[in-house]
């Protein structure tokens, strides 16, 4: 069976995926599946991760990058290769290059991680930082290709590539072949369609879903237009899928195979990050955790099994910090309130001990006394708490109140 791409190219089939899986074979690895009882309880079927956050490099892009750089001539190797990203592809093409004894340059936005421009410098590249945008960085990249003739290496629309990615299809089936949906998340949309390849020449009745942060949410609608649509601006936290345009050769592929595409918020990825380090104690990107967004926005409405694809778990640790308070937010683990009280000796001490005995942990704690809209014998106090979740919020206010205090949150 085999499936269109448009432009020069011939169409994927089944046989390009498996000859990607063998020429892997031996360098990038077999993730491993595991179950989460969480997610099982919530969908109501079994629920496995796809573990690509623990591949090499951290991400699946290992595995489109080698299969797309094996496949130069002699000639295209001595040019050398050179890439455009934030990150995860830059690290694929660094690595991939390295272990085919090929040169890499690798263009990175200013403002890219500092881990991540480390990590790629690591693996073998030479790293130019070029742009603040990531399609300042990729016009630059191409620009180098054509005054060097280095083989510009594109991070999803290439055959080599999609059936690179595709091979986590493959792998799926394998350790699960038992599954009905598989939720993966979508930016210019390689995974997706590597996948969408290897399991439905296999597996036709399996359901693939692809997400998109609503804020770089492309495919939508380019699907109702019937062809690839660029966005007008993209901004979300989840960098490996802030692209602002489908591939030419991913979009049919995904409008041809993928059953739907679904968007989530960046307060449903903030949480599925934090769900991904508490309950499955797994370091995730926040694109990675996109599919478990997903599944905790609407888990009933997916058919189990199910595989969430952890596409990536390169985490910024500063991003982390920011991301996981964010995610304690949105899960209703802190909670911001002002309130007034008298100003006498052993009035802090008095709402400080309402909150222990309320079992709310204080954060930060901001006590003001010269405000003019504040009484003669007044302060306001501005209390950050970490709670153990929305219920105990509503009791911590409710103590609050019970004990005297005007309460505003």
């Amino acid at each position: 069976m085999s499936f269109r791409t448009s432009g020069p190219f011939p169409p994927l089939i089944l046989d390009d995926v498996r000859g990607a899986q063998k020429m892997l074979s031996g360098v990038a690895r077999t993730t491993g599946m595991e179950g989460s009882r969480h997610l099982t309880d919530l969908v109501g079927a079994p629920v496995h991760l796809k573990c690509e956050n623990l591949q090499r490099t951290g991400s699946f892009k290992l595995r489109g990058a080698y299969v797309r750089i094996s496949g130069l001539s002699p000639v295209e190797r001595a040019a050398g290769v050179v890439a455009a990203s934030a990150g995860n592809h830059a690290q694929g093409v660094a690595l991939a290059s390295s272990l085919l004894g090929v040169r890499s340059t690798v263009f990175m936005p200013v403002g890219a991680p500092l881990p991540k421009v480390a990590a790629t410098r690591d693996y073998g590249a030479e790293v130019r930082l070029h742009g603040h945008v990531v399609d300042e960085t990729l016009a630059a990249a191409q620009e180098y290709a054509e005054e060097t003739g280095a083989v510009f290496i594109h991070p999803f629309d290439h055959p080599d590539i999609i059936a690179g990615q595709g091979t986590v299809g493959l792998e799926i089936l394998e350790q699960c072949p038992e599954v009905r949906t598989i939720v993966v998340g979508v930016g210019g949309g390689g995974l997706a369609a590597g996948i969408a390849v290897a399991v439905k020449a296999l597996r036709p009745d399996v359901k693939i879903v692809g997400v998109q942060a609503a804020g770089a949410a492309a495919f939508p609608p380019s699907l109702s237009a019937g062809h690839p649509v660029a966005l007008d601006s993209v901004q979300t936290m989840a960098d490996g899928i802030k692209v602002g345009r489908p591939g030419d050769l991913t979009f049919p592929l995904i409008q041809e195979l993928v059953d739907e595409v679904r968007t989530v918020s960046e307060d449903e990825l903030s949480s599925a990050l934090l769900l991904c380090l508490e309950r499955a104690k797994m370091v995730v990107e926040p694109a990675g955790a996109s599919p478990v967004a997903a599944l905790l926005s609407d888990p009933e409405s997916f058919r189990g099994p199910v595989v969430a694809v952890l596409s990536g778990g390169n985490m910024d640790p500063l991003l982390m910090q920011r991301v996981l308070t964010h995610g304690m937010v949105a899960a209703g683990r802190y909670l911001s309130l002002r309130l007034r009280l008298t100003d006498r000796p052993g009035a802090l001490a008095a709402l400080l001990a309402t909150l222990t005995v309320a079992d709310a942990n204080v954060l930060d704690i901001s006590h003001v006394r010269t405000d003019p809209r504040l009484g003669l014998t007044e302060a306001e106090v501005e209390l950050h708490l970490e709670t153990k979740g929305p219920e105990h919020c509503d009791e911590v206010a409710a103590a609050l109140r019970e004990a005297g205090y005007l309460v505003r949150l």
